[in-house]
């Protein structure tokens, strides 16, 4: 309904959903990807299963909508949602990606799976980080716990993230800041989120300016909301990066969820 096109999301259960009901932890994935990226190349399966976690990955934006120009650049439009609603034209009726993820697709899942709709949290990779922080941090105590792996904490202040809000959202960049991590974090309400963000150190878009990780956590650190970030020497920002630390995410999100 949010995105008035045909949506594909996929969906692991583990073996307690045959018996009772499960938290789920939501996926968010990054800048070209489908619903296809996490499933097949995360290896999270062995640890959702162990903690009962459903996990569920969304794709990144409309698909097939006809909009002039959707698929012209791999960082706008088509795989390229940002996780915002947008109110631009030719945009705002379809890329409504941020009210999908936050009503519509947990209604689908509680309405269709053995979940328990109390109990969910968030977490996501790159433009999809950026997904997971900002749905956290603007809808506190819905989502019991996020994490993210090199995730664009701060698009207002980097290419990928003014191309994305300014396209989305217009020119006006005080609406960019409603979906910028950094910002929403300086009126968070409380300190009631523990937030665990992994960071290759030898991640290209970390040195391109595009995650800009070291504003989140100071303005995190000001607003005493407790962040473990973790720069893993090494590492760039492929699904290797991911498969190596996915099993320390699903352990953090478990130990919330099943508390």
């Amino acid at each position: 309904a949010e995105l008035k096109c045909k949506m594909k999301f996929g969906i692991y259960l583990p073996p307690k959903a045959e018996t009772g009901k499960c938290p789920v932890l939501y996926w968010l994935s990054g800048l070209t990807c489908t619903e296809q990226n996490f499933i097949t190349k995360a290896g999270f399966h062995q640890a959702a299963a162990e903690h009962g976690l459903i996990v569920v990955a969304p794709d990144t934006s409309p698909r097939g909508c006809n909009i002039e120009g959707e698929d012209e650049s791999w960082d706008f439009g088509t795989g390229a949602g940002f996780y915002v609603d947008a109110t631009e034209d030719p945009w705002k009726t379809n890329y409504r990606m941020y009210s999908y993820i936050k009503d519509e697709l947990p209604k689908l899942i509680n309405a269709n799976f053995p979940t328990d709709p109390e109990r969910m949290s968030i977490f996501g990779h790159s433009m999809g980080g950026h997904g997971a922080l900002i749905l956290a941090l603007k809808n506190p105590g819905k989502y019991k716990s996020v994490s993210a792996f090199a995730p664009i904490c701060n698009p207002m202040q980097c290419q990928w993230g003014k191309k994305a809000l300014g396209g989305y959202l217009g020119s006006d960049v005080s609406k960019w800041e409603a979906y910028d991590a950094t910002q929403l974090v300086k009126s968070y309400p409380d300190s009631h989120l523990d937030i665990l963000i992994d960071q290759g150190k030898d991640d290209q878009f970390l040195s391109a300016g595009q995650l800009l990780p070291d504003n989140f956590i100071a303005a995190c650190t000001e607003q005493k909301i407790p962040v473990v970030f973790r720069l893993q020497q090494g590492y760039d920002h492929s699904y290797f990066f991911i498969a190596t630390f996915i099993n320390d995410h699903i352990k953090h999100h478990a130990k919330y969820l099943n508390a």
